[in-house]
């Protein structure tokens, strides 16, 4: 660094914790004022492009493949970089938060890579974002190995057998509170990204890696141009090479699938390929397209990756990538093995057979939240793929999506049933329980939830009543039965918090875009006046 930490000073608003000052180093601090003083204000025009197409396209804007990037679409000359180290070979990958139980375990589970996520996995306490930071820098370092107090011990095994570390930064909508610079918050993707790569991009080049990311939310081209000078920035300011970062673009909202050329293109020098991220998927197509009749969407359950518009998503996403030499990775298989040998072997077939689809419709890769998981993944792939480590050759020509098929909702549409309204409303409590203690990754009912799924239930129950398929005499007396059961579960729930939450952001007249934000804000911030 070439000026000194006063330069571009980032205020810390929070208490100091256990080694923080090993993260929050002047230096570190001041790589990330640099970030926030080059990007905060682009960041913001872009929110606000959101907000405008969000207006458009409620008043019956045609989405559509954009007119202005044809050339970028119809030149078949581009390609993307090709693989860094680490991540040629992607069969599967495990997520989950930068825990350290959570890294050990998924750094040691036989999956190629782990996407280490402070996004939907990790309540953004404060304490969540610095421990987040800290557990990636003794995993590279190869420090965390622990023993719990009652003796059970995590160790990580070789090197040449962990999985390569991908982080998944919190999105651009987000702001990280406890960090002041300029007189306002500095956003939360680039807190995650910054104080990672400063710390660990040389790290992780040194031991033949290197700074690898997912990059969630993404609305349109501008926002991948966003990161793509985001990371040039970062690069010339250490001193590492440009084009040594690597980044996976997580296709997760409707505007986006239109744009997955444009994205990729955007990022080529930087781009790892596309990921179909489901849940998130689902819940960005009922923001858009909520308020209209015939986009009525039944229980989250029948929402298959069979259905067409779900099919014609996918199968986009790997024509796109492979036309571009990129990796197409598919969709979290979210399953928790049980117990129950029977409950176990059920859980294992839904598995099986998601992945055999991803894998002949030609993926490269796959999702898995659990360890015990990654077995039947990689068998999966090891099938289709054999020796080979990816199956980018295969273009899918065949392969012919329009915008109309994206948005082919109507052959699965149809009202909820009982079970189903009973299942968003008890998801959505009990993670919302789980996420204002600081959890953002929750085990319930057999699949391991995270923010995504809590969005995609709460904003079913919004679309049920604005089309009034439910009445809301039927969610209040839900409510207030899971309410009750919430608080038998979980003594220490806070739930007139949790009832406030869920009918701020279910049971509004106006749906909130996301739940994060003023939640983050009301009930995750903990300052206490600068102290750095």
């Amino acid at each position: 660094m070439t000026t000194s930490a006063l330069d571009h000073r980032v205020r810390v608003l929070a208490p100091r914790g256990d080694r923080h000052d090993e993260i929050l180093t002047p230096a570190a601090l001041d790589f990330v004022g640099r970030l926030a003083a080059a990007f905060a204000e682009r960041r913001q025009d872009l929110l606000k492009e959101r907000r405008r197409q969000a207006l458009r396209l409620a008043s019956g804007s045609p989405l559509d493949f954009p007119m202005v990037t044809a050339a970028v679409r119809t030149d078949p000359a581009w390609r993307v970089a090709p693989p860094a180290p680490g991540l040629t070979d992607r069969r599967v990958e495990i997520t989950g938060p930068p825990e350290r139980r959570m890294a050990v375990n998924a750094l040691n589970s036989g999956a190629r890579v782990w996407m280490a996520d402070f996004e939907d996995a990790t309540a953004p306490t404060w304490d969540n974002v610095i421990g987040g930071q800290l557990t990636l820098l003794d995993a590279i370092e190869r420090r965390i190995d622990f023993s719990t107090p009652e003796g059970k011990e995590y160790r990580l095994a070789d090197g040449d057998r962990l999985a390569t570390i991908m982080v998944r930064p919190r999105g651009w909508h987000l702001l990280e509170e406890h960090l002041e610079a300029d007189g306002g918050p500095v956003p939360a993707a680039l807190v995650d990204f910054g104080l990672y790569f400063f710390h660990c991009a040389q790290r992780q080049i040194d031991a033949g890696s290197g700074p690898y990311f997912y990059l969630p939310k993404l609305e349109n081209r501008y926002e991948a141009r966003l990161w793509n000078d985001v990371f040039l920035l970062a690069q010339e300011l250490l001193g590492i090479p440009r084009g040594t970062i690597r980044a996976t673009v997580l296709i997760e909202t409707i505007t986006a699938a239109v744009e997955m050329e444009e994205i990729l293109y955007e990022l080529r020098e930087h781009s790892s390929g596309l990921n179909a991220g489901r849940w998130d998927y689902l819940f960005s197509l009922i923001k858009t397209f909520g308020h209209r009749t015939d986009f009525l969407l039944p229980d989250r359950a029948k929402v298959t990756m069979t259905a067409p518009f779900m099919r014609a998503y996918t199968e986009l996403l790997v024509r796109t990538c492979h036309k571009r030499g990129a990796h197409a990775i598919g969709g979290m298989a979210a399953q928790v093995p049980a117990r129950d040998p029977a409950a176990h072997e059920a859980a294992l077939a839904t598995v099986r057979l998601d992945k055999e689809r991803e894998a002949e419709d030609g993926f490269d890769g796959s999702w898995v939240a659990h360890p015990g998981l990654v077995p039947v993944c990689r068998e999966v792939f090891d099938g289709v793929l054999g020796e080979r480590p990816h199956q980018i050759d295969r273009t899918r020509d065949d392969v012919a999506v329009t915008p109309a098929d994206l948005l082919s909702v109507r052959r699965i549409s149809g009202p909820p049933t009982a079970e189903g309204v009973r299942t968003n409303v008890a998801v959505a409590l009990r993670y919302f329980a789980a996420w204002l203690r600081g959890q953002g990754a929750v085990a319930l009912y057999g699949l391991m939830e995270d923010a995504a799924t809590a969005e995609i239930a709460r904003v079913q129950i919004w679309q049920w009543l604005r089309h009034r398929v439910i009445g809301r005499e039927t969610v209040l007396r839900v409510l207030d039965d899971e309410l009750a059961a919430v608080g038998a579960e979980y003594p220490w729930a806070p739930l007139e918090e949790v009832r406030e939450l869920f009918e701020r952001t279910a049971l509004a007249g106006e749906l909130p875009q996301f739940f994060t934000p003023e939640a983050y804000t009301r009930h995750l911030v903990r300052t206490a006046g600068a102290v750095s």
